[in-house]
C-alpha cells in the first residue's frame, strides 16, 4: 500500500510539475529568452545533463520545480549579446506571458486529460430506480424499485443525471414519467416535493426530490473526439470555478481549513486512484493540475500570481515596482507558504492519527 502511494505520487507530481515548468520553458524559448536551468524538484541535484545552454535537472526535493532564465536576477553580469536575450530586458507583456504560461499549461493538461477520458469512456449510472422511500412522491405515484425511467414529459432519457437534473429544475411542477417495468411501459405522474439538503460546501439549500435513489447499474459512455474535447473544456472550466469558489469559502470560513491536505494526503489519494485504474488516476491528476494552476495564480509573492501582480502594476504605471518592495513582499510570501506547508502537514498527521 505504501509502495503504491509513493510510486503514484512521484508520477503524479512529476508529470504536473513537468507540465507547469514546460509552459514557462517553451514560451521563454519562443520569446527568445535564454533558459539556464530546467529542474524538477528543488535543492541538490540527483541527476542532470546540459544540452546547449540549458541544464536539465532532477533535484532532491520533489515538491515543485523551477526554470532559471537568463538575466532573471538584476544582479546578473551579462554581455551585451546576452542582455538582449535576458528576461529582465523583455517588454513587460512578454515577461507576463512567460510567467502565466505555467498555470495555463496546467489547465491545458487537464483539458487534454479530460478529452482522453471521455473518448475512452466513463461509467454513467442508468435511469434505473434503486430504492423508493415510503410516503414519498415516487411511492404515491406507484414507482417501484427496478423501474427504468424511459422518458420525462415525452423526452427520452437513459441516464440518472438526466432524471436528477430534471427533477431538481422542476420547481415542483408535475412531471409525466414513462417507466419501463419488466418490458412494459407504464405512464405515471409525480410531483416533486421541496426538501432541504446541503451542497458540496456543507451549505444548506432547498431542492426538489421525489424520494428515489440510484441503482448500481452503469453503462460506459463514450464520446467522439470533438464532443469529448468540448466536454473536456467544460469540465476544466467547471473544476476551475469550483477551486476558486472553494478558496473563497475557506476565507469566509464556510469550509473549515482543516479540510486542506498536503503531500501526505495527495499520496494517499493518488494511491487509491491508481489502484482503481488508469482512467480514475488520470481524472484525479487532471483535477490536481487545475488546483495547481489556480493556486499558482493567487497574488502571493513568490508564486506566479505574485509576479504577475508586480508586472501588472508595471504595465499600468510604466515603472517597475521598487526592488526593495519586491524583495520584502517575496520574503513575506515565502513565509506565508512555509506556514501553509506546516499547516497542511499538521492536518495530514492529525488525519492519519484519527484514522
Amino acid at each position: 500500500m505504501i509502495g503504491i502511494n509513493i510510486i503514484s505520487v512521484i508520477i503524479l507530481l512529476g508529470v504536473l510539475i513537468f507540465v507547469h515548468e514546460l509552459g514557462h520553458f517553451l514560451v521563454a524559448k519562443w520569446f527568445g529568452v535564454g533558459v539556464l536551468k530546467f529542474s524538477l524538484g528543488f535543492g541538490p541535484r540527483l541527476i542532470g545533463r546540459k544540452i546547449g545552454e540549458t541544464e536539465y535537472l532532477i533535484s532532491v526535493i520533489p515538491l515543485g520545480g523551477y526554470v532559471k532564465l537568463l538575466g532573471e536576477s538584476e544582479s546578473d553580469d551579462l554581455s551585451p549579446e546576452d542582455e538582449r536575450r535576458s528576461f529582465q530586458r523583455q517588454r513587460v507583456f512578454k515577461r507576463m506571458g512567460i510567467v502565466v504560461a505555467g498555470p495555463v499549461f496546467n489547465f491545458l493538461f487537464a483539458m487534454v486529460a479530460f478529452t482522453f477520458i471521455y473518448t475512452v469512456g466513463v461509467p454513467a449510472h442508468t435511469s434505473r430506480i434503486g430504492t423508493v422511500l415510503e410516503n414519498s412522491p415516487a411511492s404515491a405515484a406507484g414507482i417501484r424499485p427496478g423501474d427504468v425511467v424511459a422518458a420525462i414529459d415525452g423526452r427520452g432519457i437513459s441516464k440518472w443525471s438526466e432524471l436528477a437534473n430534471t427533477i431538481y429544475e422542476s420547481s415542483g411542477r408535475e412531471l409525466a414519467l414513462t417507466v419501463d417495468r419488466d418490458g412494459v411501459l407504464v405512464n405515471v405522474t409525480v410531483v416533486p416535493e421541496k426538501s432541504k439538503g446541503r451542497n458540496i460546501f456543507g451549505e444548506e439549500l432547498e431542492s426538489y426530490k421525489i424520494g428515489v435513489s440510484v441503482s448500481d447499474e452503469t453503462v460506459i459512455e463514450r464520446a467522439n473526439p470533438f464532443r469529448a474535447f468540448a466536454m473536456g473544456m467544460n469540465q476544466t472550466w467547471w473544476f476551475t470555478k469550483l477551486t476558486v469558489l472553494s478558496i473563497v469559502k475557506i476565507i469566509q470560513r464556510v469550509i473549515s481549513p482543516k479540510t486542506l491536505g498536503g503531500p501526505i494526503m495527495i499520496a494517499q489519494m493518488s494511491g487509491q486512484y491508481a489502484k482503481q485504474g488508469l482512467i480514475p488516476f488520470l481524472f484525479f491528476m487532471a483535477i490536481l493540475s487545475i488546483n495547481l494552476g489556480v493556486l499558482n495564480l493567487l497574488p502571493i509573492p513568490v508564486l506566479d500570481g505574485g509576479h504577475l501582480l508586480f508586472y501588472g502594476i508595471e504595465a499600468l504605471t510604466g515603472r517597475e515596482v521598487n526592488l526593495k518592495w519586491r524583495e520584502m513582499a517575496q520574503q513575506l510570501g515565502f513565509f506565508i507558504l512555509i506556514l501553509l506547508m506546516i499547516f497542511v502537514f499538521y492536518n495530514d498527521i492529525v488525519r492519519i492519527i484519527g484514522e
